[in-house]
């Protein structure tokens, strides 16, 4: 799936944009910063997940024009193609609702101009978004490494995304009940519909880590082996908050090993049980310091190079490979899901790269996967790159290609 056209109302710092996106070529947006470049990633995002990678807030993302609107409001529209007959449209629409008495801003979600919810449109499109702040996966928290793996599994994987949005909202439910107990407020046998609910749901989201981690391995390995000439290994170690056995009693852990243990992929029903007894056993605890302790919100994946863990010991250089064999491997991990290619976006990340890895990057830059870029500078561009490239120069929320 790609995108043929997109149109932007309020959004950001555009008032109106109709932009017709070509095929088969890198799209470059060069310009000034805070002039628009990034806006364009952020709505496409925003059209494929429901989520902005900038900002959890929905009123960010309206114009600041419409502030003295009666009802402010933002529309993204993508028109969608898949190199066939087949045709899609895809709209959202943020609008102020005070009908609950406080203002909040709603999303109104249409699919061929009919209403759906946020997850029945989910994975019409897709997009992998590479970022020069990405070094988190290596350099930051757990959260940061968790949210990878979320947004991809999110897009290809609807029982993925149903478990994910169903934990999100049991585990604060879990944990005011905790406290509730503490204070002696509730007994502690509420707790079991709470724990079937939660270990039922939490288990679909660590069987499909397990399975994702241990498929994009394999990828990100022969991708870092090209981008280091061999000299270095790449590898994933999957650290989830509890460690179910392959066989439920005292088996051999499915996870211990780096890389993960690739006979034993465990299902969401051999895991359910093994997560509830888990929660069983913490309970106690859990109750004193009024937070569930165990569960895929407490899970870890940590990059090793050459069995050394690259967050702890690794250099700067050596995080930006790693990165960016992830990112292609999450690019090829997604048409391998898909049976197409996802749109790439990269923002700005190109002149943070070294010659090496740039001209790694760019080469792979085939037309496979509708590619956007944003950048300041164009001459950090090779003129062969350019050459098979469409450029549009953005400036002040208008954008129109350099010789027009």
């Amino acid at each position: 799936m790609q995108i043929d056209h997109l149109s932007l109302t309020n959004f950001r710092n555009y008032a109106r944009l109709e932009l017709s996106l070509p095929a088969g070529c890198p799209v470059v947006l060069y310009g000034d910063n805070a002039q628009g470049k990034t806006s364009v990633l952020e709505a496409i995002y925003y059209l494929a997940t429901s989520t902005s990678p900038y900002t959890t807030s929905d009123r960010q993302l309206i114009h600041w024009r419409t502030e003295g609107d009666p009802i402010p409001f933002a529309r993204l529209s993508a028109e969608l193609g898949s190199g066939s007959d087949r045709y899609d449209k895809l709209d959202i629409t943020l609008m102020l609702d005070m009908s609950s008495g406080s203002p909040r801003f709603k999303k109104s979600v249409k699919h061929n101009s009919v209403e759906k919810r946020v997850m029945d449109v989910i994975g019409l499109l897709n997009v992998v978004l590479f970022l020069p702040q990405d070094l988190s996966l290596v350099e930051g928290s757990p959260a940061d490494r968790r949210r990878f793996m979320n947004a991809t599994l999110q897009q290809a994987d609807l029982n993925y995304f149903l478990a994910l949005h169903e934990y999100e909202k049991l585990l604060p439910q879990r944990n005011a009940l905790l406290k509730r107990i503490n204070d002696k407020r509730a007994g502690a046998v509420e707790l079991e519909y709470w724990d079937e609910q939660l270990a039922r749901s939490g288990a679909v989201i660590i069987a499909g880590r397990q399975r994702f981690l241990r498929e994009l391995e394999i990828k990100a390995r022969d991708n870092h082996h090209a981008l280091t000439g061999g000299l270095e290994a790449l590898s994933l170690t999957y650290l989830p908050s509890i460690m179910p056995r392959a066989d439920g009693d005292g088996g051999q852990l499915s996870f211990a090993v780096p890389g993960l243990d690739l006979s034993s992929q465990l299902d969401a029903d051999d895991i359910a049980p093994q997560f509830q007894e888990q929660l069983l056993a913490r309970r106690n605890e859990a109750i004193r310091r009024g937070v569930t302790l165990a569960g895929p919100h407490r899970d870890e994946l940590r990059l090793l190079i050459n069995d050394r863990d690259s967050g702890l010991y690794g250099s700067r250089g050596q995080a930006r490979t790693a990165v960016m064999a992830l990112k292609f491997a999450e690019l090829e991990w997604m048409r391998d899901q898909l049976g197409a290619y996802p749109l790439f976006l990269l923002d700005e990340v190109v002149a943070e790269l070294d010659g090496k890895r740039r001209r790694f990057l760019l080469d792979r830059l085939d037309g496979g996967a509708q590619t956007l870029l944003t950048t300041t500078e164009l001459d950090i561009f090779d003129a062969a790159f350019l050459e098979r490239a469409q450029v549009y120069r953005v400036e002040n929320g208008q954008i129109q290609r350099p010789e027009a």
